[in-house]
């Protein structure tokens, strides 16, 4: 088994239960968690909160290079805080979801969040002896030398009827939030189809248990290499 911090990168579009799958991974094996998506959100919240107007990318992209950001890492607990204000709350907020696609499709803004993410994981797998960071461009981007990488997968209906039961929401404003916005992070982000050497979990007919055990399957494999 290899001596060095096991890092699981974990990639795929809204509803594949990757957020909870990654949590529960992250946990059984007893290392950090990184939620690279709630970057993207803290940063929206951010700008939003200090007045910034997000059409103007050059400003953003100001932010997101200073922005007082603590991302906690504990898999039983993740938390997001901003300038010591916890805002776990705030970033799931309807105005951010409508919001979080211009400042992630904002590329000055996604080229300072690959090495902000690339160094969280890193630190995160010293302290703790691994990560599991999930979100878009992980595989590929942000930690292409990460010993697992996986793009989950589900049909969109499975992934709205997840997303409806998550959210208490109607099927159209599901089908807006998932479809409409993976739409428009897949003109910056490739996370629909698996890279070279990124193994794919689908979903779709998998339950909780079933997809956190497919995932360790495949982490457990890497660590026995």
């Amino acid at each position: 088994m290899s001596d060095q911090p096991l890092m699981i990168a974990i990639d795929g579009p809204s509803g594949t239960g990757k957020s909870s799958v990654s949590k529960a991974v992250a946990r059984a094996l007893g290392v950090g968690y990184l939620d690279t998506g709630a970057m993207y959100r803290a940063l929206t919240w951010w700008c939003l909160d200090q007045g910034i107007d997000l059409s103007d990318q050059a400003a953003v992209a100001r932010e997101a290079a200073s922005y007082p950001l603590e991302m906690g890492t504990d898999p039983a607990a993740p938390s997001v805080s901003v300038g010591g204000r916890a805002i776990d709350a705030q970033i799931r907020e309807g105005r951010i979801t409508a919001a979080v696609s211009q400042v992630a499709t904002n590329l000055q803004v996604r080229a300072l969040m690959r090495d902000k993410q690339h160094a969280l994981m890193q630190q995160i797998a010293s302290a703790t002896g691994g990560v599991v960071a999930e979100g878009r461009d992980i595989t590929t981007v942000v930690a292409p030398d990460a010993q697992v990488r996986i793009l989950m997968t589900a049909s969109e209906e499975a992934r709205m009827a997840r997303r409806s039961k998550e959210l208490a929401v109607e099927a159209e404003s599901t089908r807006s939030q998932i479809v409409d916005r993976d739409r428009i992070d897949s003109t910056v982000s490739q996370f629909h189809t698996a890279a070279d050497g990124v193994v794919t979990v689908d979903t779709t007919t998998l339950n909780f248990e079933e997809s956190v055990e497919a995932v360790l399957a495949i982490a457990r494999g890497a660590g026995s290499d």
